[in-house]
């Protein structure tokens, strides 16, 4: 599932969204179970935001303690929209451990405002289709897909941000993409192509048997903004589109960063929809 943000801009009638981290899905669960609504989130988003305020950062520390004991979707929604970089990092006992992103007057009533608004939007698509949110690992999930469903797949980049919620070696790569292939349905996974410093060697090795999109995007993670660099993205299918090209036929070495890398500011990174 991810962030949710395919789903939730396509607006399928009927959808399955799958995700190995369980808060995650208990997010969208409390949002579909109106649990979670835009009233109840601004007044709790205001609230907690003073206290940030006046404890100048500190009560973050307090929110994710109270998170990882009880594992409030509130509490969740909160630690992703305070933490540094939007990052979705959790150690090996399963405790969400992102440190603070040092703003303590983080939620504005403009932020707060824009977080509500996404809360309101997403429940009005999910009221209007038959949406179920489920937590399982990707090897489940495909065992249950058909020949007539459109699978999109948003894994960890393999090489990159691992530590989303689990680990995500060459190994599952390997499986998602022998699962996925003989399930017979129609499906879109992305991964990230190049930076640059190196190139995804398994996007050729793998699954070079795809078609293949490539979108440049400039990611906004990293300590120091010199760290921070584009990133070709690829959309790898097995059918072809409109642009698309056989992963075969792509010539690495003609992929190159546009001059807007040089001048691309910093901003906040927005991984998560909500």
């Amino acid at each position: 599932m991810g962030t949710g943000a395919v789903a939730f801009n396509v607006q399928p009638k009927v959808a399955f969204l799958f995700d190995s981290n369980p808060h995650l899905i208990r997010f969208y669960q409390a949002v579909q179970g109106n649990e979670i609504t835009a009233d109840n989130a601004r007044i709790f988003l205001t609230q907690e935001g003073e206290k940030l305020l006046r404890t100048e950062g500190e009560h973050y520390y307090t929110v994710r303690e109270r998170f990882n004991s009880g594992g409030n979707p509130l509490d969740f929604m909160f630690l992703s929209r305070s933490c540094f970089n939007g990052m979705m990092r959790f150690n090996r006992n399963g405790g969400f451990n992102v440190p603070f992103c040092r703003k303590p007057n983080r939620f504005s009533r403009a932020l707060v405002t824009k977080i509500t608004n996404q809360i309101a939007a997403v429940s009005h698509v999910i009221a209007e289709g038959d949406y179920t949110f489920r937590h399982q690992e990707f090897r489940e999930t495909l065992s249950e897909t058909g020949r007539a469903d459109m699978v999109y797949c948003d894994p960890p980049y393999i090489g990159r941000h691992v530590d989303y919620f689990d680990s995500w070696s060459e190994k599952e790569e390997s499986d998602l993409h022998a699962l996925v292939t003989s399930s017979g349905a129609s499906f879109i996974m992305s991964t990230w192509l190049k930076n640059r410093y190196r190139k995804n060697d398994f996007v050729f090795s793998l699954w070079g048997d795809c078609s293949v999109l490539v979108k440049e995007h400039f990611y906004h993670v990293g300590a120091k903004e010199n760290n921070r660099h584009a990133v070709f993205e690829a959309l790898l299918l097995n059918f072809e589109t409109d642009g698309s090209l056989p992963v075969r036929d792509m010539d690495i070495n003609a992929v190159q960063a546009s001059p807007k890398e040089m001048t691309a500011q910093p901003e906040i990174q927005t991984r998560m929809a909500i």
